[in-house]
């Protein structure tokens, strides 16, 4: 289907869509994310069908979204969602001083949903504790083979990723070529069969959904926490667990590093936003890393 649907999408103060988006990409190559001359390029399997999307900024505070595809009218029906026109933090004012700044500087930062709970699940297994880059290359490998070709004008080499039906047929040696082990693999059918009751997940509050994910054999609270903020747009959604997040929080409100207790214990009061300041505080520019440990190695997995 070459041929295609556009919508606006027109907001209340400064449209953000590259902010909003952001969480979306997984990695510089991702075949179903690119960036290119200032348009967002997205690619999703939608129920209708698959569909590319290309994003764009018309005004201060205007969005248009083009669509090609099977699933393009679907996916133009949430595309207020996706760009945050539903995140609700009318209730959010924060009292702790870098908190309160961060929000000043992003005071129409938006929190997307996309719908789609097995697109934002599978990735974020295949993150589960591995360094990024790692992760990234394993999604770009299984996507580019079993991924169905991009319709209308997309970039090259963009894909729109598999259906449940194909991720639970894909054989063990070859997430094994992607470097991706057992557990995880095991993990990605597991849920890949259970697609159906997952996708209906969007039609409960987050806390329920969160803990319907964290009952998946292999999902933890990262991971349900990590597909529940891009999938739900879940604002309280703390990625605990997580390599960086915890003393990122802890240098930049405290002035020290924490672990994981102390950030739910201090980030408590904030609840239901804590993802929320999560993202506030790093895009704002006031989050604090003074020093990384030394980046992991990528861990092959052994063929005998």
């Amino acid at each position: 289907m070459n041929s295609s649907l556009r919508r606006t999408v027109t907001f209340g103060g400064p449209a953000s869509p590259g902010l909003t988006l952001a969480p979306l990409r997984r990695g510089p190559a991702d075949p179903c994310f690119q960036v290119s001359d200032g348009a967002i390029w997205r690619t999703s399997l939608m129920a209708s069908g698959p569909v590319t999307a290309c994003i764009t900024r018309a005004a201060p505070d205007a969005v248009d979204c083009t669509a090609w595809g099977a699933g393009a009218a679907e996916f133009l029906d949430g595309v207020p969602g996706l760009l945050g026109a539903d995140d609700d933090a009318s209730d959010f004012a924060p009292t702790e001083p870098t908190v309160a700044a961060a929000h000043r500087r992003l005071p129409h930062f938006r929190l997307g949903r996309t719908d789609r709970v097995l697109e934002a699940l599978i990735p974020a297994v295949l993150e589960q504790r591995v360094p990024g880059a790692d992760a990234f290359r394993a999604w770009r490998v299984l996507v580019t083979e079993f991924g169905a070709p991009a319709p209308g004008p997309a970039p090259a080499r963009m894909r729109v990723p598999p259906s449940a039906e194909v991720w639970r047929t894909i054989p063990s040696w070859r997430f094994h070529r992607a470097n991706v082990d057992g557990g995880r693999a095991r993990t990605v059918v597991g849920c890949a069969q259970r697609a159906v009751s997952l996708e209906r997940l969007v039609t409960r509050p987050p806390v329920e959904a969160r803990a319907a994910l964290i009952s998946l054999p292999g999902v933890g609270v990262w991971t349900a926490a990590e597909t529940a903020q891009r999938a739900f747009g879940d604002a309280d959604a703390l990625a605990v667990g997580d390599y960086h997040i915890a003393k990122m929080i802890g240098w930049t409100l405290l002035g020290h590093p924490i672990d994981d207790a102390a950030m739910i214990d201090l980030l408590e009061p904030m609840r239901p936003h804590r993802h929320r300041v999560v993202r506030l505080l790093t895009e704002s520019g006031l989050a604090v890393e003074p020093r990384r440990g030394p980046r992991l190695p990528v861990q092959r997995i052994s063929s005998r």
